[in-house]
């Protein structure tokens, strides 16, 4: 699954994005359209409890999940007409998962905004308005085809013109997609269109290394249109996330410091664009290695997560045996966990939780 990183020009997601996946390259030119094609990285998500279970079950590597990222270039007011390089850019939101959308919330002469002052709340808007244009450009051009195909009556095609036209009637009330409630059939119907405004979405405020906390009045308008959209908000200042980044990381512990935080504001991101994009994870341990594989909040299927490792092991399950983290803790290992009668064997209905620790039966 992918998470696009978008905003408008010159709001630091290069910068952000470069952080995150480690990336060295030059930094970006200051002025628009300076990032043509999406770069692509893969960022890992931390998680504590992956030293917690290493603890009693002391493996040879620790393998976290990870999310894969696109760095998008700028949009801009008039993107879903063609302005900027508009809609190309837009074909690429279409191609990820989740929206993390950028919002400068600092101040600097020397950096240019597009519209000639900071303001994150109507940025915001921008932006959104932009994808909400572009999705109803979408349904405009569909609707026609949809309807034809409807006086089949194959029962699929009724289907799909009716979610469009309902899709189209929200937009026009000026909210997004993504607070329109469709069933799962509904929405599968309409999956092929790529609509943008139907995808998750998640804030970051850009802020200035003197408002790390995220106190200051601009944070506090992102916030506030952030909570009106019933979206998350993460803080970062991506400026000095780009020097950690850069720093070893024995040299890491002193900056941070000197800065006042305990640890960088990438790992609280990462996680928060992990669980934007749906996700939460189980655990397999042994001795080669301790490791975290992603599985959708709220329905997989203990079948379903062993196909996470390998289709075989879906296609060839029999039972999962599963324990949790505390039960590790309290025990102090598997064995013991197996001797209170902590170890429980499920079949193929059970929906894992997050933070399962399990092994896998299966025949091939």
């Amino acid at each position: 699954m992918k998470a696009g990183i978008v905003g408008l020009p010159n709001v630091g997601k290069s910068t952000l994005f470069n952080a995150m996946t480690c990336s060295k390259t030059a930094q970006a030119a200051n002025y628009p359209f300076c990032t043509i094609e999406p770069n692509e990285g893969v960022v890992s998500v931390p998680d504590d409890r992956l030293t917690r279970i290493s603890k009693y079950i002391v493996p040879k590597r620790i393998v976290p999940t990870a999310v894969r990222l696109v760095d998008i270039a700028g949009i801009v007011k008039g993107a879903s007409e063609g302005a900027g390089l508009g809609n190309k850019f837009l074909s690429h939101i279409r191609e990820v998962d989740t929206i993390i959308q950028v919002v400068r919330c600092f101040e600097d002469e020397e950096i240019i905004h597009v519209a000639g002052r900071v303001d994150p709340a109507s940025d915001m808007e921008t932006v959104e308005i932009e994808l909400m244009l572009a999705d109803i450009q979408t349904l405009d051009n569909a609707l026609p085809r949809a309807e034809r195909a409807a006086k089949g009556g194959d029962k699929e095609a009724v289907l799909r013109a009716e979610v469009v036209r309902q899709c189209r009637a929200h937009l026009a009330t000026d909210r997004p997609l993504r607070t329109l409630k469709l069933d799962p059939t509904e929405v599968k119907a309409v999956s092929s269109f790529g609509l943008l405004t139907a995808k998750p979405i998640l804030y970051v405020a850009n802020v200035e290394e003197a408002d790390l906390a995220g106190q200051g009045p601009l944070v506090q308008q992102a916030r506030a249109a952030a909570d009106a959209a019933g979206a998350g908000l993460v803080t970062v200042c991506a400026r000095l996330e780009a020097e950690f980044a850069e720093l070893d990381e024995a040299d890491r512990p002193e900056m941070l410091a000197a800065v006042g935080l305990t640890e960088p504001a990438l790992p609280v991101l990462a996680r928060a664009i992990y669980r934007a994009l749906g996700l939460h994870s189980y655990f397999t341990a042994g001795v080669q290695e301790v490791r975290a594989w992603p599985i959708p909040i709220g329905g997989a299927t203990a079948p379903q997560a062993a196909g996470v490792i390998h289709s075989d092991f879906e296609k060839g399950f029999i039972r999962a045996e599963v324990y949790t983290l505390p039960d590790l803790e309290k025990h102090g290992s598997e064995k013991e966990i197996r001797q209170a009668g902590k170890l429980r064997v499920e079949g193929k209905t059970y929906v894992m939780q997050d933070g399962d620790i399990c092994h896998f039966l299966f025949n091939t």
